[in-house]
């Protein structure tokens, strides 16, 4: 084997080399977590420390594929690197897990089944433990698969299969199911109509102008503003409301406050890096969003680990519960072992499985800017923060995925809309026209504002210059899928929403499985 060989094989050798690695320090974690429950918590029961090692295993697949929701568009628009995005991330899910995660959390995510049904403990307990496994395995396929789905859906679909395998159909919860179901069409929805409409104002009001600089100026310091009054309100809301509740007025007027301040800081901070500028474009507007989005990402990443990590420690904190109280409750407090094993396990999770989907979000979808990722931010918190008030099942990952795709969409039609514009300029002008002056016509069409465009195009059609199109119908619909295909990338839209229809009834059949199995194992039958 010549030296050329050799290094050939090294290459290929090189990404099974890093899985091995990964896969090596997530068993050393799993493994420090059993030793470490078994030595302190080992009195309880073997029980115990197998629960232990099934949520650290669980925690890690929340930071996996959970996490990626909150600076995916961030790193898609360069805002953060891979590196940055992920420490940021680690950083901020831990503290806000740690901080504000809470002392108490409910037993039964979502209210799916009553644990007063079960009137065993280590019934329950085994129920518990097949819906955390199950949740897990589920979030571990869907990592490996590039799918993000939602992690609260997974231990609902894990907690209904283990309840109905243990008590029977009759302790599920089935208007709760309704809910999560109409979660899969609301939730997208909604983000993806909040980002196209956000996305759209930017461009009306600043990239469509003649100056965007000037434009910029008066007009990112607005939309700064709203963004800090939307993270204000969705921080009091959401992050710390296991800390200290706040009603909702309440916590818009913290929010409200938080957004002026933040408006008088940052209007004379834009207008001198806008003074600054070099080049009238998008791009250098794009750099005035992109401290902004690094903020954003580590405060939706405090939020996620106060309220998420409960998907990894809320059923391993009722099985402590059951097993040193020896009942079931709807509610259990948190130790704080508990809580750190689900804090550190997102963590681990994210530096070592989070990048694919993180690439998947930012990336893969379609193109993101900073503006874009501003607008898919600001989607996913309003959407949270009204569907909170109105009592309609989210789910945070639904939002962002689906203000993506919303996002993706709306930059297809003005895509295909401008095109248009610019096929009629090619059409109504004179036929006498060569090249070069065809081109100078259309780079001052490109470089006009919305409403000049406009104005353009109705003199060439007021000259009655006209001539047949020498792009036929069938061309023209060729060329709009192949915008499309640019754009938004098809196949993936169809992926994630069959990976998000059959996470429920896949996580609680898998749970159902594991209830038999676990039974078995310690009941012996």
């Amino acid at each position: 084997m010549d030296l050329n060989e050799v290094d050939a094989f090294d290459k290929v050798a090189q990404p099974a080399r890093r899985e091995l690695f990964r896969f090596g320090v997530a068993l050393l974690f799993v493994i420090g977590v059993a030793l470490f429950t078994w030595l302190t918590q080992g009195h309880v029961s073997l029980v115990m420390v197998v629960a232990a090692v099934i949520g650290a295993y669980m925690a890690m697949n929340i930071g996996a594929n959970d996490v990626a929701n909150n600076v995916g568009p961030a790193v898609g628009s360069k805002a953060l690197t891979l590196g940055g995005a992920i420490a940021i991330a680690a950083i901020f899910e831990a503290a806000g897990a740690i901080i504000a995660g809470g002392d108490v959390v409910s037993t039964i995510k979502g209210g799916i089944i009553d644990p007063a049904a079960i009137g065993d403990p280590m019934t329950f307990v085994w129920l518990m433990m097949a819906a955390l496994l199950a949740a897990a395995i589920w979030l571990n396929l869907a990592t490996a698969l590039g799918a993000p789905v939602s992690t609260t859906h997974s231990i609902v679909g894990g907690v209904m299969g283990g309840g109905i395998a243990a008590a029977g159909w009759g302790i599920a919860n089935w208007g709760t199911v309704g809910q999560i179901a109409a979660s899969w069409v609301i939730s997208p929805l909604l983000g993806g109509l909040l980002a196209a409409v956000l996305l759209y104002l930017i461009k009306r009001s600043i990239t469509y102008q003649g100056d965007l600089i000037e434009a910029a100026k008066k007009r990112v310091p607005w939309f700064l503003a709203l963004m800090a009054w939307a993270f204000g309100t969705y921080l009091v809301v959401k992050g710390l409301k296991k800390i200290v509740e706040i009603p909702f007025l309440g916590a818009a007027l913290i929010g409200l406050v938080i957004a002026a301040i933040v408006f008088f800081i940052v209007r004379p901070i834009v207008a001198r890096a806008a003074d600054g500028m070099q080049e009238n474009n998008k791009a250098s507007v794009n750099r005035l969003f992109i401290l902004p989005l690094i903020f954003a990402a580590a405060l939706l990443s405090f939020a996620h680990g106060s309220n998420d990590v409960a998907n990894a420690v809320g059923p391993l904190a009722a099985i402590n519960d059951a097993l040193t109280q020896a009942g079931t409750a709807s509610k259990a407090a948190i130790p704080l072992w508990v809580m750190l094993i689900g804090a550190l396990g997102l963590a681990v999770g994210l530096a070592l499985y989070g990048p694919k989907l993180i690439r998947t979000v930012g990336h893969e979808i379609t193109d993101i800017d900073p503006m874009r990722a501003y607008c898919i931010a600001m989607a996913a918190t309003l959407t949270v923060i009204l569907a909170s008030q109105l009592g309609l099942p989210v789910s945070t990952t639904h939002v962002t995925i689906g203000a993506v795709f919303g996002v993706g969409f709306l930059r297809e039609y003005l895509k295909s809309n401008y095109d248009r514009l610019e096929q009629q300029v090619r059409d109504l002008h004179p036929e006498s026209d060569d090249d070069e002056v065809m081109q100078e016509y259309l780079e001052r069409f490109r470089a006009a504002p919305l409403k000049h465009k406009k104005v353009m195009l109705q003199e060439l059609k007021d000259k009655d210059t006209r001539r047949e199109a020498h792009i036929s119908k069938r061309q023209r619909k060729g060329l709009k899928k192949i915008y499309k295909r640019e754009l938004v990338k098809r196949s993936l839209l169809l992926k994630v929403i069959a990976a998000w229809v059959i996470t429920v009834p896949a996580a609680a059949l898998l749970a159902a499985l594991f209830f038999f199995v676990i039974r078995a194992l310690f009941a012996g039958g």
